[in-house]
């Protein structure tokens, strides 16, 4: 579905602008831009709401402008003509979608969906590129987000050709604890294994299988979505790749 058809309302009211105001100033690359110059771009930007499940853009839609979550969260994923999911990334507030087929021209690489009530704000690419040639310093931290991103699809281009599904599982496992972990730290899981397929790359039956291997080998117990560590060397060394 087409930027230009979506439910986009323009933000007029003196509140509305003030709203939006607060949040583009929470993204990093705005933060620099003088107070009168920000309110210009709060001015000019447009809303949307989307209810949970509802598809932001699609893979391969044209990239009319920058999107910015001005609260919920939107996942970013691709679906294989299979109906094969991989979850690239998932952004909340603050967060932005849509630099680099901004810049390139091309479609999106991805749909992004939100997941929970979600409000967006869109700046027309044409108002982007302005901001950026007025304000290089806007540009250079554009560039900086981008490039991370790119950092972060090597990883997961690394974790698919390199990495078996036992590995990825061990990995997400031992981020998902803040902190040395600790023999008997329990771990919440809040997503399904199919859920969790679609992020580490893979389908629903490795994921069950790889959660069996390691408690075979004594790694980790299970008591119905919670997680427990039993032996975290080894957690961590599947983690890095060692083992």
């Amino acid at each position: 579905m087409a930027v230009d058809r979506l439910a986009i309302a323009r933000s007029t009211p003196s509140r509305a602008r003030g709203a939006s105001a607060e949040v583009l100033r929470r993204v990093p690359y705005f933060d620099s831009l003088p107070a009168t110059e920000l309110g210009r771009l709060a001015g000019r930007c447009a809303a949307r709401s989307l209810r949970p499940g509802e598809t932001l853009f699609e893979e391969g839609e044209p990239c009319r402008g920058l999107f910015v979550v001005a609260e919920g969260l939107v996942e970013v994923r691709q679906i294989s003509l299979r109906g094969r999911e991989q979850v690239f990334h998932t952004e909340g507030q603050g967060a932005t979608l849509g630099e680099g087929p901004l810049f390139d021209g091309g479609g999106y690489i991805a749909s992004a969906v939100a997941l929970a009530p979600t409000r967006v704000l869109f700046i027309q690419r044409a108002e982007v590129l302005r901001v950026c040639q007025r304000h290089p310093a806007v540009a250079l931290a554009m560039l900086k987000t981008m490039a991370r991103r790119v950092r972060h699809f090597a990883g997961i281009v690394g974790d698919l050709a390199f990495r078996p599904v036992t590995e990825r599982l061990a990995r997400h496992l031992d981020a998902a604890v803040a902190g040395p972990i600790k023999a008997g730290a329990r771990i919440e899981l809040r997503l399904t294994q199919a859920q969790l397929a679609a992020r580490l790359g893979t389908v629903r039956e490795l994921i069950a299988r790889a959660f069996s291997q390691l408690e075979e080998s004594g790694v980790i117990s299970r008591d119905r979505s919670r997680v427990i560590i039993r032996d975290p060397a080894r957690l961590a060394a599947l983690a890095r790749g060692d083992v």
